[in-house]
């Protein structure tokens, strides 16, 4: 009954689990702020969830080495049909039947004699049969006998406990624990590029939403201009070639306004990618990158609040990099620390190999050899033993293994100290991207209304016949710089600001020419950032990098 109510459990469990699983998230209703991605995304990252697998293998590999010390009890049966055997006829008993001895004790002595003489000629008494019986009590006692016999039952249960391993089984159990710590610091690293990549992609989306309002704004001031160009033509004020002009500009923008809008298609792709939502899900965001202000986002904010502040004046910031402070950990480094120690631990396990080994045995079974029916199992095996082994000669292998065990121990020392390395330079390097990010957004504070206010003069002076058409298309075009620049910086600086806030658990980024391996998760790649874009003559927009100027794995 509680097998059954124990099944039943398990079973409600199971299915639960499964339906949690196959079931997604709600995703709020209305946009979406960067916190509420960052919560969707991780629940629904086939990275993470690598990563747990992995920490679960770890556990169970932990389980598996602790095994080793405890006791160790199995049940087998067997049954064995002998179809033929080399004992068959070995037993039968040959000759005439014989009667059985009777002896009268009243007989005369010779009567007596000649009844005994009788019985041991026939087999009767004495040497008859393999083990001196009669024929008939000869085969009752052949009967029991285990050669040969058609039907074999076995019922063995066996027991055995390990008595010294020389320290094999300590090893086992110290590697399988840093296995466990090296799966956690490979979650830990996973979350932390799963957020970044999340970020920088939300951080992109918002991008190529404003450089798609940009170059749709810029279309309609073209069309604008020609349809003022167009009426002066008419009225005979302008002449045919301003009217050439003005259409060219305003047909040259609408292959950049499309360019743009397929560019944020993409983006946002990329984006319900990383959610787990449909390509045709009405994805909102309600983030923006116009902000006066631009403060860090409240997932972020406490971790880079503090580095910003202390970055903030660029002289400060050049003798920070500079100087020899110190730097947060790194999960990476860490990792690579616990790599040294599990190739210590394995070294440990190989030369364990070469001491001997002692246990305890013992196996009982129960035996039946049934000619028809069910058996009985009338017959019993019970022994108990101990055992050692000790390795004398194995070819080459222990000396084989030491040296690969000791070249991996080697490799790792020298791996945790590049990381070391190159952790201090990713983590410096991070620092000078959100300085010259942050600098960068500064720089283009009021372009914008600087811009703005030059192309409201210019459309004065084009509309009054004091200026061409080219003075006002340059203004027009400074603008959609501006503002292109404004957008660029901004999320330039976000995207720097969701670095430095996860730079302790972010894998470290390789400069080019350098190879670092120590095991961790790997980096998946990311998505093509749509190209903002900044005018130039005759309406074409002119290439603004969105990439931040940091090495990134996985982003070259």
């Amino acid at each position: 009954m509680f097998s059954r109510a124990g099944g039943m459990l398990c079973f409600l469990a199971i299915t639960s689990a499964v339906a949690y699983a196959q079931t997604p998230a709600a995703v709020p209703p209305g946009p979406l702020t960067l916190e509420q991605v960052l919560a969707l995304a991780e629940p629904k990252s086939e990275t993470v969830a690598i990563a747990q697998a992995g920490i679960r293998r770890a556990e169970g590999e932990q389980v598996r080495a602790r095994s080793s010390d405890l006791p160790q009890l199995s049940l087998s049966a067997s049954y064995d049909r002998a179809l033929a055997s080399e004992f068959e006829g070995v037993f039968d008993v040959s000759g005439p039947t014989c009667s059985p001895f009777a002896l009268n004790p009243t007989a005369p002595i010779e009567a007596r004699l000649a009844e005994i003489e009788r019985a041991i000629d026939c087999g009767a008494v004495g040497g008859g049969g393999f083990f001196g019986g009669g024929s008939s009590g000869s085969n009752d006692n052949l009967n029991d006998l285990p050669f040969g016999r058609k039907n074999t039952f076995r019922v063995l249960l066996n027991f055995s406990q390990n008595l010294y391993s020389g320290g094999r089984n300590g090893a086992q159990k110290e590697v399988a624990a840093l296995g466990h710590e090296s799966a956690g610091h490979a979650l830990t690293t996973a979350r932390g590029q799963l957020l970044y990549e999340v970020a920088q992609a939300y951080y992109d989306a918002l991008l190529s939403d404003r450089l798609v309002t940009i170059a749709a704004a810029t279309l309609e001031q073209a069309g604008a201009t020609l349809k003022q160009t167009q009426v002066g033509f008419e009225a005979g004020t302008q002449p045919e070639f301003e009217v050439l002009r003005a259409r060219v500009t305003r047909d040259n923008q609408s292959p950049v306004l499309i360019r743009q809008r397929a560019n944020r298609a993409v983006a946002f792709l990329r984006l319900k990618q990383l959610l787990e939502l449909p390509a045709d899900y009405p994805l909102e965001l309600a983030d923006a990158l116009s902000d006066e202000s631009l403060p860090p986002a409240p997932a972020f904010a406490e971790r880079v609040v503090s580095v910003e502040k202390t970055l903030r004046d660029a002289e400060a910031a050049n003798a920070v990099l500079e100087a020899n402070v110190t730097l947060p950990d790194r999960t990476a480094v860490v990792e690579a620390a616990t790599t040294v120690r599990l190739r210590e631990a394995a070294l440990k396990l190989v030369e364990a190999q070469k001491k001997p080994s002692a246990s305890l045995n013992s196996s009982y079974g129960r035996i039946a050899y049934p000619d028809n029916g069910l058996p009985t199992f009338n017959r019993a095996n019970w022994t108990v033993g101990a055992s050692m082994t000790v390795p004398i000669l194995t070819g080459g292998r222990q000396r084989g293994d030491e040296a690969v065990a000791l070249a991996e121990l080697e490799q790792a020392r020298s791996q945790r100290k590049q990381v070391e390395e190159l952790a201090a330079l990713d983590t410096r390097s991070s620092w000078a991207e959100l300085i010259a990010a942050r600098v960068a957004w500064e720089a283009t504070a009021g372009t914008i209304q600087q811009a703005q206010r030059a192309y409201q003069i210019a459309n004065v002076r084009f509309t009054n016949g004091v200026s061409t058409q080219l003075e006002l298309s340059d203004a027009r075009l400074s603008l959609q710089q501006a503002e292109a620049n404004r957008t660029v910086a901004a999320r330039d600086l976000q995207v720097a600001r969701a670095r430095v806030a996860l730079l302790p658990n972010l894998p470290v980024s390789v400069p080019s020419g350098f190879s670092v391996s120590p095991p961790r998760v790997p980096q998946p790649q990311s998505p093509t950032v749509p190209a903002p874009s900044q005018p130039q003559a005759g309406g074409q927009i002119r290439n603004a990098s969105t990439q931040g100027a940091q090495p990134q794995v996985g982003f070259q």
